[in-house]
């Protein structure tokens, strides 16, 4: 990555339209609070995402019954319900779908 530049400026992709479906990824491998959920994306992005980003994101996949928060003092842990398990699996298919052939690296 090119110093002071973000990942998405430098491959010219926008890519917020894929937290959702990364949030669900993260959370079928294992439960986690937001901070490890921004340090993971982080990792896979270049950038963690910003708290105001991050947390309506969570906020919506809870709403849509997607994800439960589990609060033990003032960290939530959020996993998967069973909506959220099979959110992630046609999720994964439509991606593969979409972008399958890219990743291939066929032409």
């Amino acid at each position: 990555m090119v110093k002071g530049m973000s990942a998405q400026r430098e491959c010219g992709c926008d890519m917020r339209g894929f937290l959702s479906f990364q949030i669900l990824w993260l959370l079928s491998k294992r439960s986690m609070h937001g901070e490890a959920i921004a340090q993971e994306i982080a990792k896979r992005r270049g950038e963690k995402p910003k708290a105001g980003t991050l947390y309506p994101a969570l906020k919506d996949l809870s709403d849509k019954g997607l994800i439960n928060g589990d609060k033990a003092g003032k960290t939530v842990t959020y996993s998967l319900t069973a909506d959220g398990r099979l959110a992630v699996k046609q999720a994964r298919a439509y991606f593969v779908r979409c972008f399958g052939e890219i990743m291939s690296g066929r032409n």
